[in-house]
């Protein structure tokens, strides 16, 4: 085993995956893997999740990344950020449930805080 100065802080998730498919084409066993991602990078991934994904690389995955997930779009349009500011600037004492009812397509947690820097 290998000591390393310090752990590497903050490490990208498909760095973390890369590693251990990398470790998985050596022939390398979960526990081995897990112990080695410790030592490297501290405690980014608990142990069943490295069984899981040395699983999926096994299985013959090759991407790293996550996969696209179905829901609401994490991103929003400048073009619903206009909407929103308009009809909070049309009127000050709409709620964020009516502006969620104007607007379905944007989360209720987005125009609250979008309002909120609006008014300020």
């Amino acid at each position: 085993m290998f000591e390393t100065a310090a752990p590497i802080q903050s490490p990208a998730k498909c760095e973390v995956r890369s590693v251990i498919r990398f470790l998985n084409a050596k022939g390398e066993r979960p526990a081995e893997i897990h112990k080695q991602i410790i030592a490297v990078y501290g405690n980014v991934m608990n142990r069943p999740n490295v069984t899981k994904w040395r699983r999926e690389f096994s299985e013959g995955r090759t991407d790293v990344y996550d996969e696209q997930r179905s829901g609401r779009p994490s991103l929003i349009s400048y073009e619903l950020l206009q909407e929103i500011e308009g009809e909070i600037r049309a009127n000050r004492r709409v709620t964020t449930r009516e502006l969620h009812r104007i607007i379905p397509e944007v989360s209720k947690t987005t125009i609250r805080i979008f309002s909120t820097i609006v008014m300020l």
